[in-house]
């Protein structure tokens, strides 16, 4: 009986254990710098600061309460393309992916929720697993506070620069 040969395969093996592409890009020296103080392997430097930013990790949060006043917290949440799907709701990032949510001054709350609710509802974002964790966490929220009478607006003061 013939001998099966095993095929060979060279290289390295996988540093990830999911599908993967090389990618070649041109940093900066300090961003390389900062890398290497995250893992000496820029790769696996990269997943790193990539899942402690965008919610790939545990400890990330879609959305939260952010105290900004003893007793009074803001929404804060992570990037969303579904809530930009709103054309009157601005999102304005206060840190690498964590945003405000804003709206034009006059637009009750309600108004939101029910925009919400309707993309939650919306078959389009049901697949994407973190838009839909976003929209239904934030839809909850909203709710919950309301309906408590818990939920109140303040305006911000916008500069326009342009």
């Amino acid at each position: 009986m013939p001998k099966v040969q095993k095929k060979k395969v060279g290289g390295r093996p996988p540093k990830f254990q999911e599908p993967r592409h090389p990618v070649t890009m041109t940093l900066p020296e300090r961003i390389l710098n900062l890398l290497s103080e995250i893992d000496p392997d820029r790769a696996q430097a990269v997943v790193k600061a990539t899942m402690a930013v965008s919610g790939g990790n545990d400890d990330f949060k879609f959305v939260e309460l952010v105290e900004m006043a003893p007793g009074q917290s803001l929404i804060v949440i992570g990037p969303c393309q579904a809530l930009r799907q709103i054309h009157w709701v601005s999102l304005i990032e206060i840190a690498p992916t964590r945003f405000l949510l804003t709206l034009p001054s006059g637009t009750p709350i309600e108004g939101l929720e029910v925009a919400v609710r309707d993309l939650v509802n919306d078959p389009k974002w049901v697949n994407h697993k973190r838009e839909y964790a976003i929209l239904h966490e934030l839809l909850n929220l909203i709710g919950n506070q309301r309906r408590s009478k818990r939920l109140s607006k303040a305006e911000l003061l916008i500069i326009n620069t342009r």
